[in-house]
Formats: structure tokens, sequence, C-alpha cells
């Protein structure tokens, strides 16, 4: 295989000396071409001439609008063997996955040619928000006072539309890095090693098996995770730390008179997780797998920390023959398990024996099997990190004040750090389970104590006495002389399982309590009994506190409007005053974008979440409770996607202030943090965002305020027609529901061993019960992306038609011109409008086999599509998809010649197999999953 940028137009000049996409042609040539020599060395000459032929009529068909392509291509596509097609698949999968790693070595390239010219900070740095701040007159004092109360946190979840496998994600970790050598002045022979090791590394992905053959487990997702940290997070989010405090100091050097930063050991920045204590929906979630998972994060970040104790030790071998030690480093020399005469002149050795030996027996404490290098003597385990990070502190004191301060900085500094921030558990594991189990639990808890025997059947209000009545009792409804059901005991065995993961790797290994669909006051009040029942929860008479934090989750169009009264109500109560009282006055809710958007549509999932916020926050200051939003934003635009910098700034007022988490799904993880640099990146992006939209002023006079006001009513009258059009479409439209699992390949995805996870709630058809992961996924595959716009142009288009259509118009466009909220939704419906391609989709429409439903439907969605794209061309004034990020869109515009024959070839097998039935070919089944594999890499953020 060639490359694409070579392709575009055969025969034309070399790229000008100033294009600055030029490396990444080059790339991209060089990966083409490599992936070509294994498709001809591991397929035969006559395979790699079908994919040569393919790619070159997929290229004439999308980029020159070639209609004879187009039927060539079909033809082409029709012909091939079932094993030609596997080859071809899995090549153009593959060149999907090559070119991804070229654009993150670009982007990384672009970021440090910025740099080697001493360019200004970049938007979305810290530095350019720091020095927005500085501009603005923010003081210095507030800035570290953000940074000392603030939490920001990135969630990594396991989701059905995670779609890489380990062993991929080594080998790409690879090909990356020798990309990137390739930009350092090598020598010819290094240059021809690196070409070598290259080739070897594309050949091992071609004989490396893509597809999973047995289905994720848990286990596999929580590793799958971890290699995220090994790759990116130890290192980098220490780093960032460090970089935070020196780009404060030095913005506010000169500006302010600024003095050195004060933000000591604050912990701004942590990771979390719901691999292995999500169990909403599945069913391979239990103590064990808890368990199992904190056992897992403790060994990644122990391993961590002795390799870097062991590395510090052979680094830092002071004598004090020649320099002095403090008093207190002598001692913890002292104290060290090494006895050998050939050190006593080194007191830091000394000391990191010592540590290691502690740290090798707390890592056997924890449960780690393995300890790679045996310590030196027998020591005491740490009782907790703060006691591992103490006594670093001791080594860099005395550094510092012996004339060693340059030697904390290249290793022990961000050890330190690193022990500070990720502790023993090295990120905080979130439980979430839905209401409903909750209730049936507490019904049977009540029934067998001779409460009452329908609990579930009170209404709520007698709920929500009976459960203060019992919160406010000291002895527990649960008895170990009855028996009780295998949900109950799960339930109960998971809450105990978390106090002891609490007190065996400190209060911060779980501190999150999620509950999905979140519909009343007794949801919270239920699992704040099943706390105290379990001994996370002191009852009230002995001053109630919650050991882990009871979060609400309100998820669809219904839960969204009605978030701000619960919480209201809920906050209201004096136990949970009490609770309140005990967390710092500090509140959490999280917000659901991938089931209101199912539920309602992009635009009014988009505008409830907005209404939700605003009303959140007037309650919360109300009760004088700080809020932290938790946002469940998925990888694609229609499950709350999009580029996270511009979602955090554009959160409406007062909904940040310095709080927010936000999770990271499915193959997005990898997209984003895979390679060192990007994932560096990704994380500043956050802390910028978030720092940006707490701290920078907002106009708030009279006329801004009125304005705001106009805007917001002409949103909620866009979101009541929008909702209306989206409804109508997915769930009053007749044979809808068989037109989308005819018309995707959702059959095929629930089938794919993607993750743990079931595609779907209940074993039934209905989209209600779809998860709203699956449902999007399927939509991106077919390349229609409807949850991320439909329903816009019905919107748009009648609310013009009920005035003066010129005036409204340009309301539309000062909207677009002036409100943060607006602007970065047509943004994101720009994205996906780009990705969306009507020709590709109508070849998945001829799957559905009722002719007349088929063109009922995708007639539907194809005058809306049309519609939504007028009505955005006017807001806009561009009549060009992403001409506000010409990078992007030359990178859509690149890669789609070779996804195309991707989604021909996925339609080709999906008839096929269902042609076949229950006799069908595996090799037909592998082609598809394959085929589902290459689309998500080609689109990137598809789940």
């Amino acid at each position: 295989m060639d490359n694409p940028a070579a392709s575009v137009n055969p025969g034309s000049p070399p790229p000008a000396a100033d294009d600055k996409d030029a490396p990444l042609k080059e790339d991209i040539r060089l990966l083409g071409r490599l992936l070509g020599d294994v498709l001809r060395a591991q397929e035969g000459e006559a395979v790699f001439e079908v994919v040569e032929t393919i790619r070159q009529t997929a290229v004439r068909f999308r980029r020159h609008d070639d209609p004879a392509a187009g039927k060539e291509l079909t033809t082409l596509l029709h012909q091939l063997t079932r094993d030609e097609t596997i080859s071809v698949v899995r090549a153009f999968s593959y060149f999907s996955h090559l070119a991804n790693i070229a654009e993150d070595q670009h982007h990384i390239r672009r970021r440090r040619a910025h740099m080697l010219k001493g360019s200004g900070a970049q938007q979305g740095s810290v530095g350019f928000a720091v020095g927005k701040l500085v501009e603005a007159g923010v003081p210095q004092d507030q800035v570290e006072g953000f940074f000392r109360d603030a939490l920001i946190s990135p969630v990594l979840t396991a989701h059905p539309t995670e779609v890489q496998r380990k062993s991929i994600l080594d080998a790409e970790h690879d090909i990356a890095r020798l990309l990137a050598e390739r930009d350092r002045d090598l020598t010819p022979r290094e240059m021809q090693r690196n070409g070598q090791l290259l080739h070897a590394r594309i050949a091992t992905l071609w004989q490396t098996r893509m597809l999973r053959y047995s289905k994720l487990t848990v286990a596999d997702e929580i590793d799958n995770a971890l290699s995220y940290y090994r790759i990116t997070f130890l290192r980098e989010v220490p780093a960032l730390y460090d970089d935070i405090e020196a780009e404060i100091a030095n913005r506010y050097a000169g500006a302010q008179g600024g003095t050195p930063t004060q933000i000591g050991d604050a912990l701004y920045l942590q990771m979390g997780s719901w691999i292995g204590g999500d169990r909403d929906g599945n069913p391979n979630v239990n103590a064990d797998t808890m368990c199992h998972a904190m056992v897992r994060q403790s060994t990644t970040i122990l391993d961590f920390y002795l390799e870097e104790v062991h590395a510090l030790g052979a680094e830092l071998s002071s004598s004090t023959l020649i320099v002095d030690v403090t008093p207190a480093m002598q001692a913890l020399a002292d104290a060290s398990t090494d006895a050998s005469p050939h050190r006593s002149d080194e007191p830091y050795r000394r000391a990191l024996i010592g540590i290691y030996a502690r740290l090798a027996a707390t890592a056997r404490e924890l449960g780690v099997d393995h300890i790679l290098r045996k310590e030196v003597g027998h020591a005491p385990p740490y009782l907790d990190a703060g006691l591992f990070a103490a006594d670093l502190e001791v080594l860099a004191d005395s550094l510092r004040s012996n004339h060693g301060a340059v030697l904390v900085e290249p290793r022990l500094a961000g050890l330190k750090r690193a022990a500070r921030i990720f502790g023993f558990h090295l990120a905080s594991l979130d439980m979430r389970q839905s209401s409903d189990v909750h209730e049936r639990v507490l019904s049977e808890l009540f029934a067998r104590a001779g409460g009452t025997d329908d609990y579930a059947g009170l209404p709520e209000a007698d709920k929500v006495a009976l459960l203060l009545a019992e919160l406010a009792q000291p002895r527990p409804l649960y008895s170990p002389y009855e028996r009780y059901s295998e949900e109950t005991n799960s339930e109960l065995a998971i809450l105990r399982t978390a106090r002891e993961i609490r007190l065996r790797y400190g209060s911060r290994a779980i501190r999150n309590y999620i509950i999905s669909h979140t519909e009343t006051v007794s949801d919270l009040l239920e699992v704040l009994l099943l706390q105290k029942e379990t001994g996370l929860l002191r009852p009230s008479s002995q001053g109630a506190g919650s050991e882990v934090m009871v979060i609400p989750l309100f998820e669809t169009i219904p839960d969204l409007q009605r978030a701000a009264g619960i919480m209201d109500e809920w906050m209201s109560l004096p136990l949970v005053e009490a609770v309140i009282e005990k967390q710092g006055r500090l509140q959490e809710v999280m917000l659901g974008y991938s089931d209101s958007n199912k539920d309602g549509g992009f635009l009014t999932s988009n505008w409830e979440l907005y209404q939700a916020e605003l009303k959140l926050v007037d309650v919360f200051a109300a009760r004088k409770v700080k809020l932290r939003l938790f946002h469940g934003r998925g990888g694609t635009v229609g499950r709350g996607g999009g580029p996270s910098y511009d979602a955090i700034r554009a959160q409406p007022p007062g909904t940040v202030n310095g709080q927010i988490r936000l999770t990271e799904q499915g193959e997005i993880i990898a997209s984003k943090f895979s390679n060192a640099e990007i994932g560096r990146r990704n994380l500043e992006l956050l802390v910028a965002a978030t720092l940006e939209a707490s701290l920078s002023p907002r106009a708030a006079d009279d006329a801004t305020t009125a304005r705001l006001a106009q805007f917001e009513a002409v949103m909620a009258e866009l979101s009541a027609r929008a909702y209306r059009a989206y409804r109508n479409l997915v769930y009053e439209t007749p044979g809808f529901t068989d037109y989308f699992f005819e018309a995707t390949p959702i059959a095929e995805i629930a089938e794919l061993n993607l993750g743990s996870r079931p595609a779907s709630r209940k074993s039934t058809r209905r989209i209600e019960d779809l998860r709203a992961i699956p449902w999007g996924f399927s939509w991106g595959q077919c390349r229609l992306l409807l949850p991320g716009w439909y329903g816009f142009g019905a919107a748009v288009k009648g609310w013009l038609a009920d005035g003066d259509h010129a005036e409204r118009l340009a309301q539309l466009q000062t909207m677009h011109k002036q409100w943060p909220f607006f602007a970065t939704l047509l943004s994101n419906m720009d994205m996906v409008l780009a990705k969306t391609d009507l020709a590709i989709a109508s070849r998945y429409a001829e799957l559905v086999a009722d002719v007349e439903l088929r063109e009922r439907i995708f007639t539907r969605i194809t005058a809306e599509h049309g519609e939504t794209l007028r009505c955005l061309e006017s807001i806009t004034g561009s009549s060009e998809r992403l001409s506000g990020n010409p990078l992007l869109a030359r990178s859509i515009q690149n890669r789609f010649a070779y996804l195309d024959p991707l989604n021909h070839l996925q339609v080709e097998l999906i008839h096929r197999r269902r042609l076949l039935g229950d006799n069908q070919d595996p090799r037909v089944h592998r082609g598809i999953h394959l085929s589902i594999n290459g689309v998500a890499a080609g689109l990137r953020n598809t789940g």
C-alpha cells in the first residue's frame, strides 16, 4: 500500500517547502509502503495488487467524485473471495491504525516546533490560561487558592466499544516510538536500522490477532487500563504538577511581582476508575473484582515505586566524606536494613535500601505476588503512602541543605510527587449500581426484619420516612441468622469489601458511590442505609458521617429536569446536612450525556444538561454547598464527546469552580493516552480549561444578563422542536426499530468480544433497553452518526418560519458569535457532519429487507440531513465543513478514501452473513468484526 497523500493528485508537484503537513505525508507514505511490503510478503503479490486496485479506485471515487469509479469499486468488492476479503479488510484496518499513529506524531512535532521557535503559549496550555488570568488582573494568591481547593479527575471506564487489544496497543506504541526517532538527526546506518525495526513491528502487527476470540473479562479490562498508567500517567501527571507551579511563578514574577508558588502538596489532578467497581448492568462485577482491581492497581504503583527507589539508590552515591547530611537523613540511614561496610559513608544509598525494604514489605502486605528484586533484610511495611513520601522528603531536604539541590529534580522530586498523588491505591475506584437493585435489596431486608412486606410499593413520602427512621437506629436490619437472596448477599458483600479496601489502601481508594437512574430522594437514602448496614456510615445518633459519598446520576431528559428539585429536597434533610458537613460542605452530582441523547436527541440533550446545571448551581448556592459536577461524557458528540477543552470552557457560569470529574470511555482512552506526549497534552487541556472556566472574569452587567436570557429563550424553543422531531423518528415511527437493527451492524457489535458488559440491559430489541454506547457506535459504523445531529434542521427551519426569517437568522448568528455554549454545540455538530456520508449510509440502508420501510425512513433521514446542513451553513456563514479546523478537515479528507472500502466490505459481509443465517462461514463473521475495528480506528471518536 502506498500513502494517501501521494495519491491525492497523481503527478502533482512535491509539497512546497513551507507545507507544514509535509512530514505527516512522508510518515504516512513510509508506513503505507512498509505495510504494502508486509502485505506482499505475507499474502502474495496477487493480494497486494487487489488491495492496491481497490485503494486507487476508492481514491478516485472519493476525491474526484467519479461515478464510474464507484461502480468499479462495487464490482471489485463483490468479486472478492472470502479469504481475499479478510486480507483486504485487515490491510485497510491496519492502515487506519498507522495513519492515526502518524497524525499523533505530527501533532507532537508541530507542538515542539512552536516551542522551539519560542512562540507564545498555545491555547489549551496552562501557560496560556495563566497568562490570560494575569492580563485580567486575577491575583496570584487566587490562582494558587484554585489549585489548593480544586479536584480535576479523568475517570477511566470500560465500555463495549473498546476495540483495541493490549497486544495491538503495545505494537503500535513501539511504532510510534520508532517514528518519533526519525525526527532526530540519525546517521544513515541508524536510519536504516530504524526502518528495519519499523518493518518488523508492522509485520508483528500483521501476524497478531486483531480480535478477541473469547469474551473480554473485567480482569482483562483492568489490565488494559493499567497499561496507560505505565505509558502516560505515572510520569506525566507528576511532571505536569511541576510545570504548573513553574508557569504560575514565571507568569506572575514580572507581571505582579509574584512570589514562589504556595500550592504545597495540593492534589488537584487525580485519576479515577470505574473498572472493577461499576456493576450497573454488568453481572461480572462483584466484591472479588473490586478486590482484584485494587490489588492490580496497587501492584502497578508499587512496582513503579520499587523501580524508582532502586534507580535512586544507584544515582545518589553522595559520600559523607565529601558532603554533610541532615540529622534526620542520618537517622534514616542508620535505621536501614543495609549494614554493608562498603556503603558506610553513603547514607542516601543506605536509606534507600531501607526504604526499598519497607516498600517490598508493603507490597506483600497489599497482595503483590512477585517482587522483581529481593530486598536487603526485613523491614516493617509503611502504614500509608504519606509515610513513604515523608521519607523521600527527608532525602530531598538533606540534599537541598547540603549542596545537592540539583540532585533532587532528576528523579527524587517526581517520585515524591507521585507518592502524594497516587498513594498505594493508584486511582480512586468508584462504585456504581442501578437504583432498582438497591430497592430490591432493601425490600428483602425490611421484609426479613419485620419492618414492611412491600417496601417497593410504598409511596415516595412513606419510603423517605421509613428510611430516615431506620437510619436513626443504631441496630442493623441484616441478621446473620436469616437467609437472603444471592443479589442481596452480593450487594452487601460489595459494600463490606469497600470498607475493607479503604482501611487497607487508604481513604482515597474508594470514595464515591454512583446511583444510576436516580429519580427520587429515596434512591439516595437507600444507599446511605446500605452503607450503615455495612459500616460505611455512622448512625445519626453518633453524628452521621458517610465514608463514601453518595452521588446521584441523572441520565434521561425527565431525570435531568427533576435533578435540581431532588437535590434541594435531599440537602434539606437534617441527616444529609450532617453528612454533607463531614464532606466539607461539598456534594457531587453526575450528569449522563449518553442516555439523555438517546432519549431526547442531540440538541435537547445538550440544552437540558445546560438547564439542569444552572438550576443545580442556584440550589447549591442557596444551601451554601459546593457543587462538583461529574460529566458522563462518551467519545462521540452524540454521547457528550468532542474537544474537552471547549466543552469545559462552555459550561454555564458557576458550574465548574475548580471541581470537575469526567469519564474517559472506550477507544477514546487509547486515542488520548496511548502516547505519553499526547496524553500529557490532553491532561493539560483539562487543567487549563478548568482553570479558565473557574477564574476568568465574566461580564455580569444588565445588558449581558438580558442578552443571555434572550439566547436561552431561543434555545428552549429550538430544543422543544428538535425533541419532537427526534422522538417522532426514533420512538414514534412504525418500523424504526426494525430499520435500525437491519441498517446498522448493531447485532454484529453485540456479538463482538468488545467488553465484559452486555450491549443491552435487557434481552429485547427495544431501543429503550439498548445501552446508549452501542446505539451511538452503530450509527458511527454506518457513517450516519445520527445521534450527533438529527433534529437540528427541523428545529431551526421551523423556528425561522414562525417569525421574521431575516431577524431570527441574525439572532442565531449572534448566538453563534457571542455564546460559547451555542458555538461549541455547532462546532461539535460540524465535526459530526464532516464524518457523515450519506452515500455510504445508503449502502447500509440496502440491508433493510422491507423496501418500503427502507425508503420511507432513509428518505426522512436524508431530508433532515440536508436541512441540518443548510441551517448550519446559514448560521455559521461557512459552506465548508470544519472551516475553522483545517487540520482536522484535511485529516478526515485524507483518511476517508481508505475508510470507504471498509464500509463497503462491511455491508457486503453483513449481507452474506444474513443470507447464510445459521450456516454462516466463520470467515464472514471474522471479516465483519475486523471491519468494525477498522472503521472505529478510522473515525477515532466512535464510541
